[in-house]
Parts: C-alpha cells; sequence; structure tokens
C-alpha cells in the first residue's frame, strides 16, 4: 500500500500561485509514476499533470501546460504541482495518486490516491 498526503491548497486570487505537495509512504516512492488530477463536484476527475518515477518525463492537460509544472524529489518521497497563472477555472479539489503500469494520463492508470486539498480561485 501507498498512503499519499496532499497538502497547499487554498484561497488565492486570479494570477496569483499555489504550490500543492504530496507526501508518499508505505513503499519505495520511486518506483511509481506519479500524477497530479482534478474534480469539481458534479463532473468527472480530469487529469492535470504526471511525472516519471525518475523524474525525466513529463505530461501535462493542455489546459494547465505553461502555467503549472509537475516536479519530485525522491529523497523527501515528494510530488509538487506548481501552479502559476491561476484562473477561477482551475478551481477543483486536486489530487495525488501514485501508479506502477508506467507514466499515464488516465485515472484507470494509478493505484492510490490521496484525499486531496482544495484550490479555489477567486476573480
Amino acid at each position: 500500500q501507498v498512503q499519499l498526503v496532499e497538502s497547499g491548497g487554498g484561497l488565492v486570487q486570479a494570477g496569483e500561485s499555489l504550490r500543492l505537495s504530496c507526501v508518499a509512504s508505505g513503499r519505495t516512492f520511486s518506483n511509481y509514476d506519479m500524477g497530479w488530477f482534478r474534480q469539481v463536484p458534479g463532473k468527472e476527475r480530469e487529469f492535470v499533470a504526471s511525472v516519471s518515477r525518475g523524474g525525466r518525463s513529463t505530461f501535462y492537460a493542455d489546459s494547465v501546460k505553461l502555467r503549472f509544472t509537475i516536479s519530485r524529489d525522491n529523497a523527501k518521497n515528494t510530488v509538487y504541482l506548481q501552479m502559476n497563472s491561476l484562473k477561477p477555472e482551475d478551481t477543483a479539489n486536486y489530487y495525488c495518486a501514485a501508479g506502477a503500469a508506467g507514466i499515464g494520463i488516465v485515472k484507470e492508470q494509478f493505484d492510490y490516491w490521496g484525499q486531496g486539498t482544495q484550490v479555489t480561485v477567486s476573480s
């Protein structure tokens, strides 16, 4: 089992930045590709970004490219999501996920999930 705990969410104004963190425990962190997803009530959980276990490969949803950056520190068992130029449409609950089947962009490729951290962007 892998336990994931997100932090860093909050209320910001449009144009501001936030950095989300997700700390993993329970298994060897570097054996897992990591991802961030987000969800608003009544909608499907959607892909935001993912990073390979070594950190060299990343993928982004088109809606966040050039604004968000995913990174990881395997020594700290932590994955980050730096979010710049935030928009009201970025408002959602953000979830961290871990998967061992290869870096992916769909939620079915991830096996473990955190509880989420809320990000609210006001206009």
